[in-house]
């Protein structure tokens, strides 16, 4: 595996290497939406750094599960939606997608409602209104811009990320305890249990999975170096996989890595100075000024409103893949308006229902956690049934999952399960 890594770096030159990451690096990027940067928020600020050996733990898993998604796609040249489908009874695969949807809703409008909250402490003005006029921006380039380009500006887009990593360093930290907490770290309490849940629903979490099996999907009829499924184009099979296998460790590397930097201030910053409950991602940005100052919140607030940038499209954008691929309906961004309505329609309706709870009486960050939390119960069946996919021949031919994708997608089965089971257990 080495040597394959290695040899395929070598051949690329850096341009080259960079347009190699496409759907793997979007996708670990808008892993860290708003929700996840509350949820690691409230974990560093509640448990200090006895939470970062989460995304330690999930890199593996995460890697290798996604990685699965891609193979999927490429390989079939279906997305999820399609492929579950095929193999499991309807009614249960219309329970999943209606799931995802609902999920995916709630976790848009708070995500909107966190980007309003953020640009409210920035420029001043009413929250509402920023929340509509990121909401109507979002719609509007999913729906006119061409995909090529639209993808082009969502890698550009995940710099964003790297705000995270910048905050860290504008507050002292004790890098030996940092180290002895990851890797032996004190928890106990129903209260640790779930948000151990939460993190592992806003890493491993379902709107990926439909997002990242339809991009490659895409991939393959705009422009991609290989196009068609894999299955009618085999002898491009060890190139297209290569780099399946490292967009996505590179993705997700960015994914985990920023969730870490996240994590780490949120103890250093907020839980070692008292605070130990955050409400919403934009009271963690309000907290630093006076602890970390104005840079950290800088950095910290422009974060939050570009990685919800980044997030809403990949969660309208699932939810509209799952739907029109279950219907039977043309579903893809490459797609004019007139000629994939239905697909269109579903993520318009998603990113306009999370517009409408942005004023309605819930609580957006119990909004935000908690789809964190659903997204960890969800993923569990979702998880089962990619694997059974990903290792049928039927479906899949001679590209099946590898045996350590195969064993590192089910152990992320497994995870997920049980601490649900313990959450539940607890509560």
């Amino acid at each position: 595996m080495r040597a394959r890594f290695a040899g395929f770096v070598h051949g690329l030159r850096r341009p080259q290497l960079l347009r190699r990451l496409g759907p793997g690096l979007i996708t670990g990027a808008a892993d860290d939406d708003p929700s996840g940067i509350a949820t690691y928020s409230q974990a560093g600020a509640a448990f200090g750094p006895n939470m970062l050996w989460t995304v330690v733990f999930t890199y593996p898993l995460v890697t290798a599960v996604q990685s699965v998604c891609a193979r999927i796609g490429r390989v079939t040249g279906k997305g999820l939606a399609s492929n579950l489908a095929e193999v499991f009874p309807r009614w249960l695969v219309l329970t999943l997608v209606g799931l995802l949807f609902v999920a995916n809703t709630i976790n848009i409008g708070a995500d909107l409602a966190a980007m309003g909250a953020a640009a409210a402490l920035l420029a001043g003005g009413w929250q509402h209104l920023f929340a509509l006029a990121f909401a109507v921006l979002s719609l509007l380039l999913q729906v006119f811009l061409p995909y090529q380009r639209y993808v082009r500006y969502l890698k550009w887009m995940t710099l964003a990320l790297f705000a995270y990593v910048g905050v860290v360093f504008t507050v002292q930290i004790d890098w030996r305890e940092v180290a002895a907490r990851t890797l032996f770290p004190h928890l106990s309490g129903s209260q640790a249990i779930v948000t151990v849940v939460a993190v592992f629903g806003t890493t491993i979490s379902p709107y990926l999975f439909f997002w990242e099996t339809s991009e490659e999907v895409e991939e393959t009829t705009n422009g991609a170096p290989a196009a068609g499924p894999l299955l009618d184009h085999p002898e491009q099979a060890h190139q297209q996989l290569t780099r399946i296998w490292f967009d996505n460790v590179v993705g997700m590397a960015v994914s985990n890595v920023v969730a870490f930097f996240i994590i780490l201030t949120g103890a250093a910053a907020l839980h070692a100075h008292g605070v130990t409950d955050i409400q919403t991602s934009a009271d963690a940005a309000a907290a630093l000024k006076p602890i970390a100052g104005p840079f950290a919140f800088l950095l910290f607030t422009l974060g939050i409103v570009g990685t919800g940038l980044l997030a809403i499209p990949v969660l309208a954008g699932s939810a509209g893949y799952a739907v029109g691929e279950l219907s039977g309906w043309r579903a893809g961004l490459d797609a004019k308006p007139a000629e994939a309505v239905g697909f269109y329609s579903v993520i318009a309706a998603a990113v306009l229902l999370g517009v409408a709870l942005t004023w309605s009486s819930i609580d957006p960050i119990k909004a935000l956690f908690w789809s964190a939390v659903v997204n960890g119960v969800i993923s569990v069946p979702l998880l089962a049934a990619m694997m059974i996919v990903a290792r049928r021949r039927a479906q899949m031919g001679a590209f099946v999952a590898t045996p350590v994708q195969a064993v590192l997608g089910w152990i992320a089965a497994a995870v997920m399960a049980l601490a649900v089971v313990a959450m539940f257990a607890t509560l």
